[in-house]
């Protein structure tokens, strides 16, 4: 199912978060993070390795607890708003031997309208078939996960988030990885829901490609350190700032 825009009512940011912090085993992995982001146009969170980048989403869906502070989606609380929300978690957190075909992980996306015990019936597949179809893997339905290719994987996860219908996308690193069909692909279904008035958030480690797939880009080190359009953000002295083996995020690790 395909929304126009002038059908879709926003209730407010597709992420907006107030002093979220958020800690392992008492480190920080995100502190008072405070952002709002915009209404249209393709966000990427960018920033080092463990500058909390996927802490930040998981926080949003409610899969890590806030030490402090509050994330809100779409205008409303995570448990309210969690049906409209698609996550898509890293390639390397998925078991890829569990013995279950691309078909099947693209269902699991429709898991949130018929409960996990519910019946697949045949409307169901036909509807992860066309998300399967949207992303180009239609004609690899039946074949096992395991045997895909990482690009081949990052498209049937992908499949699963269009076949939830959601109104915000949350993607973990959805280009790490991965082959130029695949990128090409999933560059042309993020245009899709762009052009559908849904809302994308990518976490994105390659900043040379910032500016050609995002609109907006959030600089991330355990806290933000600069939002806004990429050639705005991504200067080099705060780029220097993110990335600087002092920052917050490293001198936190170092202390432990």
């Amino acid at each position: 199912m395909r929304i126009e825009p002038h059908l879709v009512t926003v209730l407010g940011p597709p992420l907006r978060t107030e002093g979220l912090t958020v800690a392992y085993q008492g480190r920080p992995a995100l502190w008072n993070v405070t952002l709002s982001l915009p209404r249209s146009g393709l966000t990427a969170v960018v920033g080092p390795n463990g500058a909390g980048k996927s802490t930040l989403l998981k926080a949003a869906v409610g899969l890590v607890p806030a030490v402090s502070g509050t994330a809100q989606v779409l205008g409303r609380g995570v448990g309210e708003a969690r049906r409209e929300v698609a996550y898509m978690p890293q390639r390397n957190s998925v078991d890829w031997d569990f013995p279950a075909t691309a078909l099947d992980v693209a269902a699991m996306g429709l898991y949130g309208r018929i409960g996990w015990f519910g019946r697949i019936r045949r409307h169901h597949r036909e509807a992860a078939r066309d998300a399967l179809a949207r992303v180009g893997m239609a004609d690899l339905a039946e074949r096992q996960i395991g045997q895909l290719s990482g690009g081949q994987r990052q498209r049937v996860f992908l499949a699963r988030a269009l076949a939830q219908e959601a109104r915000l996308f949350l993607l973990d690193e959805p280009f790490a990885g991965i082959d130029t069909i695949s990128e090409e692909a999933i560059l042309d279904v993020l245009a899709e829901l762009e052009r559908n008035a849904r809302h994308v958030v990518c976490v994105h480690h390659d900043l040379r490609t910032v500016t050609n797939y995002f609109d907006h880009v959030v600089l991330l080190n355990t806290t933000v350190l600069a939002s806004g359009a990429p050639a705005e953000v991504l200067r080099d002295n705060t780029i220097r700032r993110a990335y600087d083996t002092g920052g917050f995020a490293s001198r936190t690790a170092a202390a432990e």
